[in-house]
């Protein structure tokens, strides 16, 4: 490959400068309060965050499957952070998307192609699968800093409801992406480290995971207990429970809003 050809192979694209751009006029807009109510530029903000977090999370595997010795990522065009160019662009972007619209539970999505076979050592594997959630965890970090940091003098109402939102997102990703679940990266983590006997016997099921992940969530009372951790999560980083549930309100900009949401409380 020519250094001209590599370094295209990692120039960013367009397509994901464009989500970035939405994200930071939408990001003004909600802090402005530029238009009225601001309940689309809540759900523009959050919405192309959502899907810049998805790019990053899917750039973070395939990094670290370059560094590890599959050389064939930067040709499939990964590194340019384009949804477009995914495996499956539903499973990565579309999907996920519609579950925020419809639930506001941030779906793992997938998939980046790599060539397990380039690559050897089992921590390299793992490191490889870890790193996609780790990306989500490094984004709610920062989604929540201005909130454990104490540093909220002077951000607007919409705006920090619209941040907590993002950060339940980027935990409730995290946490369902390391469970370790046959076609999560969980599993993957630990898959390096099973049998061959193990990983043959559980490789027709990986399809089928995070189906049985969230059909498991349908159930009220797992339902409860998980997003009862959740909120114990974020209340530890000072996200309270009143944040997000209003963020998530004025996400949904088509119901109808919560009078409760007026009035920013801890």
């Amino acid at each position: 490959m020519t250094t001209a050809a590599a370094r295209s192979d990692r120039r960013i694209s367009p397509v994901f400068l464009g989500i970035v751009a939405v994200m930071a006029v939408s990001g003004w807009a909600v802090w402005t309060a530029f238009g009225s109510p601001p309940g689309l530029a809540v759900f523009l903000f959050v919405t192309a965050a959502w899907v810049v977090s998805l790019c990053l999370h899917e750039y973070a595997h395939a990094r670290t499957a370059l560094h590890s010795g599959d050389i064939s990522i930067g040709e499939k065009g990964y590194l340019t952070l384009n949804p477009l160019a995914y495996t499956h662009a539903l499973l990565s972007i579309v999907l996920p998307v519609l579950f925020v619209i419809m639930g506001g539970i941030g779906l793992p999505g997938g998939a980046v192609f790599i060539e397990r076979g380039r690559i050897s050592g089992r921590w390299k594997h793992s490191l490889i699968s870890a790193a996609g959630p780790l990306m989500n965890v490094l984004f709610a970090l920062v989604c929540t800093a201005p909130f454990w940091l104490h540093a909220l003098d002077g951000v607007p109402r919409e705006f920090r409801y619209a941040l907590a939102f993002l950060a339940l997102l980027q935990v409730t990703a995290a946490i369902l992406n390391f469970l370790p679940v046959p076609g999560l990266d969980g599993y993957g983590v630990i898959e390096p480290w099973l049998s061959y006997r193990i990983r043959h016997q559980v490789e027709p099921f990986a399809q089928f995971g995070l189906i049985a992940v969230f059909g498991v969530l349908w159930i009220p009372e797992i339902n409860h207990v998980f997003f009862d951790g959740i909120h114990s999560l974020l209340q530890s980083l000072g996200v309270s429970e009143f944040r997000t549930y209003c963020g998530r309100d004025a996400y949904q900009f088509w119901t109808t809003a919560n009078p409760a949401c007026a009035v920013d409380r801890p």
